[in-house]
């Protein structure tokens, strides 16, 4: 495959001079810090952001900063190639045909099952399952395995900090069937309560649904805990990746999970696939979430027999070209290495913690240790709505999302409508996070509140 010209990266350094009496730490000190900081094995951004084209964007001539991975990543040129190679030299149909395209696209698509397997540690790559994204796998769990499993009088875990995608689903189905939906809450820095959990699962307990890493709060939740109290109860357990996956090396089999979900744009892939992982037992059982091509075995006037796993639950033609270029950003995962990924964010997010407590009128919300959540920070600075702040920070060319992230519930818990969210990932940098609280700075000044502590 021909490489794509990438446009050049600016040179300029767009930090812009820092006003509020906080001093940053020089790129060059930030490095020697995370090098030597025991054993971590760290990312070399200067290579790394030379592998994404829209990095070298400028909004209204300053740098851009995308500080909005939790929503969705930008993808490296290795992946905007793969797609437009699929398109370019072997667009067709797969498993049906038996012409070279087609058998060339069927090797391609099936090879990132492969690669999923592998990366999750998957026993079998008949276990993974292609989605549109995340919201549609656990959708498919709802579906297939909870609406013909879940019945009056059951109950089904989740938690306080959860989706919508991984919250509205259970709690429609607990509807449905005269279940009842019941919550492990947080501690008072925002991580799943284990001692609490322990309480909310028990022998009722059909199913626990929970999330791998908050959206809001970067809580990590401790997976193992929760596994160990549901084996204990005879209860399954659903493991919301979308957040988690990107971030941290997951290995389905040393978790124990009995299924796991993810999106691929969150992890540098293009939008439109997601994945499902289910226990080979469980996936054998469910009845297929959709019906259609390609899902059969047969079919017959009074009659159907359904395909194997995966496929019974892959109805009609699939998306192909993303599949198949989500393979891709496996690859430069792979080649990066998830203990680097994670050590990397481990690092970004000290910094920008260390840099917003010297940042007057700003709350927090969420673990304010690094290891243990994401790189995700939620704040709210003084009264300024997160929405103009969002707003504000966009003229200085920084990409943050606010809103309530799709988790209401939580914010009625933080007794709050929303919060300004900044989130990293691989190829974020030091000079990034100055940016940010320079234009933090600035939007504090056009509000006219206190300076800097």
């Amino acid at each position: 495959m021909t490489p794509v010209a990438q446009p050049p990266i600016p040179v300029k350094n767009n930090s812009q001079s820092m006003d509020n009496g906080c001093t940053p730490m020089t790129q060059a000190t930030f490095n020697e810090e995370l090098s030597t900081n025991g054993s971590r094995v760290m990312l070399d951004t200067t290579k790394i952001i030379k592998d994404f084209p829209i990095l070298s964007r400028q909004l209204d001539g300053k740098r851009l900063v995308y500080l909005d991975n939790a929503a969705t990543s930008q993808k490296p040129a290795s992946v905007i190639n793969a797609l437009s190679h699929y398109y370019q030299y072997y667009n067709a149909n797969i498993h049906r045909g038996l012409h070279t395209l087609s058998e060339e696209a069927t090797i391609a698509f099936e090879g990132t099952r492969e690669k999923v397997r592998d990366f999750i540690d998957a026993p079998s790559e008949k276990q993974i399952i292609f989605t549109r994204n995340a919201t549609e796998a656990i959708n498919l769990v709802v579906n297939s395995w909870g609406k013909h499993n879940v019945g009056e009088g059951d109950e089904i875990v989740i938690s306080a900090l959860e989706h919508h995608s991984n919250f509205v689903t259970w709690q429609q189905l607990a509807l449905e069937k005269g279940a009842t939906l019941r919550f492990i809450e947080l501690t008072e820095d925002g991580r799943i309560d284990v001692e609490h959990a322990a309480k909310v699962i028990n022998s009722k307990t059909k199913i626990v649904a929970i999330s791998q890493m908050s959206n809001v709060l970067g809580s990590i939740t401790p997976v193992e805990e929760i596994v160990r109290l549901a084996r204990k109860n005879g209860s399954l357990v659903l493991l919301d990746g979308a957040q988690g996956v990107p971030h941290l090396a997951t290995s389905v089999q040393k978790l124990d999970v009995d299924f796991l979900v993810f999106s691929f744009h969150k992890m540098l892939g293009p939008t439109g696939v997601g994945v499902l992982y289910g226990r080979a037992e469980l996936l054998e059982k469910m009845p297929p979430f959709l019906y259609g091509g390609d899902m059969i075995s047969s079919v017959h006037r009074d009659r159907t027999k359904f395909n194997e796993i995966p496929w019974k639950f892959e109805a009609g033609t699939p998306n192909i070209a993303d599949v198949i270029a989500s393979g891709a950003a496996l690859d430069y995962l792979n080649d990066l290495g998830m203990e680097a990924v994670r050590n990397h964010e481990i690092g970004i997010t000290e910094y920008a913690l260390a840099r917003l407590e010297d940042f007057g009128g700003l709350t927090i919300y969420g673990p304010r240790d690094a290891n243990l959540k994401g790189g995700v920070v939620s704040f709210n600075l003084s009264d300024i709505h997160p929405h103009d702040l969002g707003q504000l920070l966009n003229e200085s060319g920084v990409a943050i999302r606010a809103g309530h992230h799709c988790c209401q519930p939580l914010m009625n818990d933080l007794k709050v409508s929303g919060t300004a969210r900044a989130s990293f990932y691989v190829y974020n940098t030091k000079d990034d996070v100055d940016v940010f609280i320079s234009a933090l700075t600035e939007a504090r000044r056009v509000f006219g509140h206190v300076s800097c502590r």
